[in-house]
């Protein structure tokens, strides 16, 4: 993971924007350049990953154009052979050396093509422009503003842009700026038309377009690991990856020291598998302690995501601090195609699919922001199969009445195209789900509510909810989110549309809390 930064002006100065770009050095330890462009600068923390020499630093100057981008460009040999026949020529083995070339041969036409996770800002010096691009899915970060004066600033994170800009906005996937203007290239989330595979074609296809998702994210010249939970999505992808590998993968589970669910389950697959597995058992004050720096990390005070990230920062935290590893294969973004506990309770296969189109579209702000920060701040890198741009087209065009849940077991289509190679244990493959922030341990969340009650009395609460029109808090432990997210983030709370919550509108679903916990099907999900 990088970090980049890109100042579109010339009302600031190379002090600040250095300033502004080292809040996020953990993203890119390894080595930090900041050039002038002659009407702004752009920056450039790097963790490096892909093309491991001094000459795969960025920006990158190639002529007239000087580039930045927090990326991995899948398949980026296929396209660098092919820009070498027309000419071009690359000084190092860095993925993203390719994109200027790629800029001069198609224009802004070239974000379309790409199959990538990406965040990037190039200046054409010839025409005198900036131009900032996000991947469809929005799985690597950048964020914007504009000053005073009404210069654009992109950053990776928020905390790039806290001090140069008035108001902090996310850059929305799947678009690209340019003069002033938005334009989408590519909307995952909207479907033109359903396919009409058979049931057993639809089977295949899940199958083969995930093993195509891990096996492009295995690619790396630096240690790769593997977020193992011991439910479906993350034991997958560990199943498929061991598969592929002729080694034991590294694997890193974590749960409470008093009731944690899912490590029993990691261990079972991490058997199955035969990886060398490592588990991190974390206390309640572990916990409380790492709060604040979380809510810094994470820039949100969303509940579910402060929930989840805890877990996720100290395993993370933990594979950096004992290991060798750079890059983190996770299992997010399988609930969002294939549904949530909560979806269970969708009126109709139509009420499923836009559900699932508006969780795909909000990713960015809820689970894959909490991946992101949660390695990212930890110097790692985060890969997320189930994000594959293949994988989610065609998962998102299989009919929803098929994805709905008449089979009495959620996400029955992914289960089902895995059944026949044995790649997990069977009763991991069929397991009920439970969301990561209750199988850490179901203290973990009452613990943080414990804590938050001591916080404030009832009058306390009633009064300092009110001082927020915006997502107004709802709950002490939201309050107290709140208040911490704000002493980092003033006045940015509008980054994040809302809390993450079920969909309140369908019966059963009108609850007031996010966890999985509360809804009436949560059943063996808590074993």
């Amino acid at each position: 993971m990088c970090s980049i930064i890109g100042f579109c002006g010339t009302d600031s100065s190379e002090s600040e924007i250095r300033t502004a770009l080292m809040k996020t050095i953990s993203r890119g330890p390894d080595a930090s350049r900041l050039v002038d462009t002659g009407n702004g600068y752009l920056g450039f923390n790097r963790l490096s990953i892909m093309g491991l020499t001094e000459e795969g630093m960025q920006p990158f100057q190639k002529e007239n154009l000087i580039l930045v981008c927090n990326g991995e460009i899948y398949g980026f040999r296929k396209m660098k052979k092919e820009l070498q026949e027309k000419g071009y020529t690359f000084q190092s083995d860095s993925d993203c050396e390719i994109l200027p070339a790629l800029y001069r041969e198609y224009g802004t036409e070239m974000f379309a093509g790409l199959d990538a996770e990406f965040a990037l800002i190039l200046y054409d010096k010839e025409t005198d422009t900036y131009i900032a691009a996000r991947d469809p899915i929005g799985i690597r970060p950048l964020y914007y503003g504009q000053t005073k004066e009404g210069t654009y600033v992109f950053a990776s994170e928020p905390k790039n842009l806290i001090e140069l800009v008035d108001k902090i906005k996310p850059f929305p996937p799947g678009h690209y700026f340019q003069n002033g203007t938005f334009t989408c290239y590519k909307d995952m989330a909207k479907v033109e038309s359903y396919h009409q595979d058979t049931q057993e074609t639809i089977y295949e296809k899940i199958h083969d377009l995930l093993v195509k998702g891990v096996a492009k994210r295995l690619d790396a010249d630096t240690p790769v690991g593997f977020l193992l939970s011991g439910g479906l999505d993350s034991s997958l992808v560990c199943g498929i990856a061991a598969k592929l590998l002729d080694q034991p993968l590294e694997t890193w589970a974590i749960g409470m020291d008093k009731d944690a669910i899912d490590l029993k389950y990691a261990r079972e697959v991490a058997d199955y598998i035969h990886s060398n597995h490592h588990e991190v058992i974390i206390s309640e004050q572990d916990v409380i302690e790492a709060l604040d720096t979380v809510i810094e990390a994470l820039g949100t005070y969303d509940i579910t995501t402060i929930r989840a990230s805890i877990g996720m920062y100290l395993l993370c935290k933990a594979i950096h601090n004992y290991s060798d590893l750079r890059v983190i294969l996770t299992g997010e973004i399988s609930d969002e195609i294939f549904g949530y506990k909560y979806t269970d309770f969708a009126p109709s296969a139509e009420a499923f699919q836009k559900e699932s189109e508006k969780r795909i579209r909000e990713l960015h702000m809820y689970d894959v922001l909490r991946a992101d920060r949660c390695i990212s701040v930890n110097s790692l890198e985060a890969r997320v199969p189930f994000g594959d741009l293949d994988f989610v087209a065609y998962c998102m065009a299989i009919p929803p009445e098929k994805k709905l849940n008449t089979y009495g077991k959620g996400k029955y289509l992914l289960r089902k195209a895995f059944e026949r190679d044995y790649l997990i244990p069977e009763s991991i493959l069929w397991r009920e789900k439970a969301a990561f922030s209750d199988a850490v341990g179901h203290s973990l969340k009452d613990d943080l509510a414990a804590f938050a009650e001591k916080q404030y009395t009832d009058e306390e609460f009633l009064a300092k909810k009110e001082k927020y029109a915006f997502a107004k808090p709802f709950t002490k432990e939201s309050l107290l989110y709140r208040e911490i997210f704000e002493k980092y983030y003033p006045g940015q709370a509008e980054m994040v549309v809302d809390f993450w919550m079920p969909n309140k509108e369908w019966e059963g679903c009108n609850v007031n809390d996010p966890s999985a916990r509360v809804l009436a099907n949560y059943g063996a999900s808590g074993t």
